[in-house]
């Protein structure tokens, strides 16, 4: 298997709610997007929004499900003020920030917030990991 992911897709509780939210946040839909399911280019990734109940019954596993998942959503940033203006962008249209924004003892500057449906999003800054020309996050070898 190659070491890549392809799509990451989230089932949403209002898919109208979900696709308002994040256009709001900038996000272009893909025109390849259908009434039933969303789809943004995320820069390697493609990042899908479908109905909850729809996606588990694609998956063959029951919807029910709540509180923490086991994991997030990360989106890097050039500087600590960018990870400032993203939280209140994403408070400002209806996102809980569940973790100010501040220092980490490694040496970044992170925050987290929770879409509508409760899915978390790290916004970061970490020097040690930089941004290249497109804005994907460049890893030591």
């Amino acid at each position: 298997m190659r070491q890549t992911i392809s799509f990451i897709t989230l089932g949403v509780g209002d898919l109208g709610r979900s696709r308002a939210f994040y256009a709001a946040l900038g996000w272009r839909e893909s025109s390849g997007s259908q009434p039933e399911i969303a789809f943004f280019k995320a820069g390697s990734v493609v990042f899908g929004l479908f109905e909850r109940a729809a996606l588990a019954a694609d998956a063959n596993v029951p919807p029910a499900g709540s509180g923490f998942p086991g994991f997030t959503l990360a989106h890097n940033v050039a500087s600590q003020e960018e990870v400032d203006r993203l939280l209140g962008e994403a408070a400002a249209l209806g996102a809980s920030v569940v973790q100010p924004a501040g220092k980490v003892v490694w040496g970044g500057y992170r925050g987290y917030f929770a879409d509508p449906d409760g899915f978390l999003w790290e916004v970061c800054w970490n020097p040690f990991f930089p941004l290249d020309a497109a804005g994907n996050v460049c890893l030591p070898p």
